[in-house]
């Protein structure tokens, strides 16, 4: 014998508990015609297993069907006559075997905790088709406890990944106060909590509590999420569905799950506009054979044998007035296309067929021992080592916890084309899967709420771009944020990146901050315009230093050049010949070796240009202190002497230039810090002293120079060639020392830009000072250029 409890009539109406006369039993209404369904079911797997030849050969199985009414009152009621047989007299008493072997029930979590408690301390095993709690896992409290439907562990987080596999962050929650919806949706919220999913609220209601129904449909009208995730039963679902209705709120996206969302009892013509659209988990759906017609016909010809149907008889059989309002049912078959828990109830009571098969030892030749005393315990231990096929495919057996696999398929409400309301097969989970690989969706046969094709957007934030990063509102969800833009150097290239990246030292982000570039390496090149005007200054400086060199050369008998110390001079024009070009080591990309070259090139050019220019001092002193009497300093500085002279003062700064490269010489860096955006090519100077100490030298040179030149520029008129040396020498002592601290403050490229506009204006100014007069003379005034104008005082 085999017990059944189902929700027949969904609405429970309790007596009058006045304690002044027997309680009537509880009164049933408003017929669920789904539960009806699985009882007809259970009664059509039984007599297919009593036909059958193979399976409890020559045992038939019984049934007792309860009707709990949706109550747990009546639940308990029902385990009790189950177990105890139905006796309302008090002279009956229990026989002490149970009255059934095993138990298929319930359809809610509720009924079914407080069916199983109440049969648990007898060891009676119940199966449940469809109550899905993760409580009922736990064997030690529901140690003969087993079900043909995956718990809710499963659905709780196939839920947050189907909402995270489109996008919504920010969705509301609302599920039964019972023991289904509040623990199937704490399954989801710390799922969703782990996938960074936000609950903008979650609300719960009791069908019996239509105040708080009224307090949900509020909430639910001032929220911003446009997904629903519904953890409800579908008692609750229509609850909800019918406030909604009247307050005609639309638009929401609906996520339900295998509760309610296949639930044909919610199709009502105004349901659509509400639950258009949605989207959820169902049962695997089965076509089992000879089902549809045994609950549209065998069933009622069987059972009920009330032939006469028509209303305006007044010839009905008993039967028929006892069961009016399931009479009023007969030919409705709209719901009989998504009975997808018959194949769960189908299955249950194959179960504990083949655990009979097995505890009375059935053969097809000898069939069942039925001296056997079968006990409920037995039938439990039996049914956790079942494991067996059924003829359309689908594999049975029990898990640790006494569940089976979960494998949901994804169903979406759309309207035929007819306007009748039907779930269509969108993809399916299945939880043997990878996690990568459980949810497979065909998105493009989704149809969305309001009958739209276009995917809704429920998002708290809108998300943040590559190159910002999101920064949380203060005492909000972690999924409402602002987009702040990422700062100089630092990028992010991903969607709502949580923090920015620094680029790599040699790199810079771009302009859209999500993706770092190659910074731009500046150095004073040959081809930009400042460059490209160096290098015109520098070789015009060169051009007439030559002219000057070939003026000379032209002219180098003459008395103007022979008086002016022509071997100085020449040697004086081919220094300065070198200190135009020594610029132009400065120009162009740094290296090591160009570095050095630059610094030791200027360093010793300078000095040997200075040099000249300090011999043609003295011999100016010296020429005009040799032509007092008794004078014979001319013989202590004649040509040998001032050919030594520039000699030694250019080798000391040689010595200094060596001492440098070996100590610690120039070299090429990258300068990162005088721009953010770009790396500066410069040259280091290795050792300060040593730079210090070449400019140094010069300096003092050019100082020595200018004194000397200064005490004599009161020398004859037509030949005061140490006038023009002072003011060469003033203008070359004006230019490096203010070149210092422009020097010192110019960044990059402009540093060395200032070191050559100073070689190219102290060029320039001891080019002019020193020759200019002298080519005038030669050049246009050519009767000036003789013995006795240049010795004429």
């Amino acid at each position: 014998m085999i017990g059944g409890a189902f929700s027949i009539h969904s609405k429970i109406t309790q007596p009058s508990l006045l304690f002044t006369e027997k309680p009537t039993r509880l009164g049933c209404s408003s017929v669920n015609l789904r539960e009806f369904r699985f009882a007809q079911t259970m009664i059509f797997a039984i007599e297919e297993i009593n036909k059958s030849k193979f399976l409890l050969p020559n045992v038939s199985i019984g049934y007792r069907i309860y009707d709990n009414c949706a109550s747990t009152l009546s639940s308990m009621r029902a385990a009790m006559a189950l177990m105890n047989g139905d006796e309302w007299t008090l002279e009956k008493t229990c026989s002490g075997q149970s009255a059934v072997h095993a138990i298929i029930g319930e359809s809610e979590s509720s009924s079914t905790i407080v069916f199983t408690r109440t049969t648990g301390p007898f060891k009676m095993p119940v199966i449940s088709h469809s109550a899905t709690c993760e409580c009922l896992s736990s064997r030690k409290e529901y140690p003969s406890f087993f079900r043909t439907i995956a718990s809710d562990v499963y659905q709780g987080r196939a839920l947050v990944q189907l909402v995270k596999n489109f996008g919504w962050t920010w969705v509301g929650a609302v599920n039964s106060d019972s023991d289904y919806g509040n623990n199937g949706m704490a399954i989801f919220l710390a799922a969703a909590q782990e996938e960074g999913v936000c609950v903008e609220y979650t609300e719960k209601f009791h069908r019996a509590e239509p105040d708080k129904v009224l307090k949900v449909v509020e909430v639910i009208r001032k929220s911003t999420a446009r997904v629903i995730v519904g953890f409800m039963a579908h008692v609750e679902m229509n609850s909800l569905l019918e406030e909604l209705s009247l307050q005609n709120i639309t638009g929401k996206q609906f996520i339900g799950v295998e509760a309610w969302i296949t639930a044909d009892s919610l199709v009502t013509p105004t349901s659509f506009s509400i639950l258009g659209g949605s989207l959820g988990f169902a049962v695997q759906k089965a076509n089992i054979t000879g089902l549809e017609e045994f609950l549209m016909k065998g069933f009622w010809e069987t059972e009920f044998q009330c032939n006469d149907t028509n209303e305006d008889s007044t010839t009905k059989t008993a039967n028929c007035k006892d069961n009016q309002d399931l009479m009023k049912l007969r030919g409705y078959d709209d719901d009989v296309a998504e009975l997808r828990y018959s194949n769960n109830i189908y299955k249950a009571i194959y179960a504990v067929a083949y655990s009979l098969h097995n505890i009375l030892n059935c053969s097809k030749s000898q069939g069942c021992d039925k001296v056997v005393n079968i006990t409920p315990l037995q039938v439990v231990d039996s049914l956790k080592q079942v494991n067996f096929t059924t003829k359309y495919g689908d594999q049975v057996w029990f898990d640790s916890t006494g569940a089976t696999l979960a494998w949901y398929e994804v169903v979406n409400w759309q309207r035929g084309s007819d306007g009748s309301v039907y779930f269509k097969p969108v993809g399916y989970y299945d939880a043997s899967l990878p996690p990568g690989e459980r949810l497979v969706l065909n998105t493009e046969d989704i149809l969305w709420s309001g009958d739209s094709k276009e995917l809704p957007v429920s998002v708290c934030s809108e998300s943040c771009r590559p190159g910002t990063h999101k920064v949380l509102q203060k005492g909000k969800h972690v999924c409402c944020y602002d987009c702040i833009p990422c700062a100089e150097g630092e990028i992010s290239n991903t969607t709502d990146s949580i923090d920015c990246k620094k680029c790599p030292e040699d790199f810079w982000s771009n302009q859209n901050r999500d993706a770092c570039v190659l910074k731009y390496v500046e150095f004073l090149s040959f081809t930009e315009v400042m460059g490209k005007i160096l290098v015109f200054f520098t070789l015009l400086g060169v051009v007439l230093t030559l002219t000057v060199t070939t003026l000379f050369l032209i002219n180098k008998d003459t008395p103007l050049v022979r008086a002016n110390n022509s071997e100085l001079s020449f040697l004086l024009l081919f220094s300065l010949t070198l200190c135009f070009l020594c610029s132009l080591t400065f120009i162009g990309q740094p290296s090591d070796w160009s570095c050095m070259l630059r610094h030791i090139a200027f360093g010793i050019t300078f000095v040997l240009c200075i040099s000249c220019i300090l011999g043609k001092t003295i011999v100016v002193l010296m020429a005009f202190r040799a032509t007092l009497p008794g004078s014979n300093m001319m013989k202590w500085f004649g040509p040998a002497q001032q050919r030594l002279s520039v000699m030694t003062f250019t080798l000391i700064q040689v010595i200094i230039c060596l001492l440098w490269l070996t100590i610690n010489p120039p070299f090429a860096f990258k300068n990162m810090n005088h721009y953010k955006d770009k790396i500066s090519l410069e040259c280091a100077l290795g050792s300060a002293v040593g730079f210090w100490a070449v400019l140094g030298y010069i300096g003092l040179l050019a100082l020595l120079c200018f004194v000397l030149a200064f005490l004599a520029r009161k020398l004859p008129d037509n030949f005061n060639e140490a006038k023009f040396i002072t003011f060469s020498m003033l203008i070359f002592c004006a230019v490096w020392i203010t070149f210092i601290p422009a020097y010192v403050s110019s960044p990059g490229k402009f540093t060395v830009a200032v070191e050559i506009f100073a070689i190219l204006a102290s060029s320039y100014g001891l080019l002019f000072c020193i020759f200019a007069p002298k080519c005038y003379i030669i050049v246009l005034k050519p009767n000036l250029n003789t013995r006795k104008h240049v010795m004429g005082k």
